[in-house]
């Protein structure tokens, strides 16, 4: 007997040797139920994550044109007068 299947002789004696573990009848629809939550949970999050941005890009927009950072603001002092 090989060394191999000393080892798959001794697995299938501990598989026979022990009962089937008992599974909760309810297991399947509690993860669907918990599934479920944790989607709507993500799906919820994705939508305040886009309406944030949203928001943003709009208060940008707001803000740049009231603002209009890309214009030269006016001097505040006038250039001497020379030459009179």
């Amino acid at each position: 007997m090989s060394l191999q299947e000393r080892e798959e002789a001794t697995v299938r004696a501990v598989l026979d040797a022990a009962p089937p573990p008992t599974v909760p009848a309810d297991l399947c629809a509690e993860a669907v139920r918990r599934g479920d939550r944790a989607l709507r949970r993500r799906r919820i999050m994705w939508r305040l994550v886009w309406l944030v941005l949203f928001a943003a890009v709009v208060a940008f927009v707001v803000w740049a044109t009231m603002a209009r950072p890309w214009v030269e603001p006016p001097a505040k002092t006038t250039p001497p007068l020379t030459g009179w």
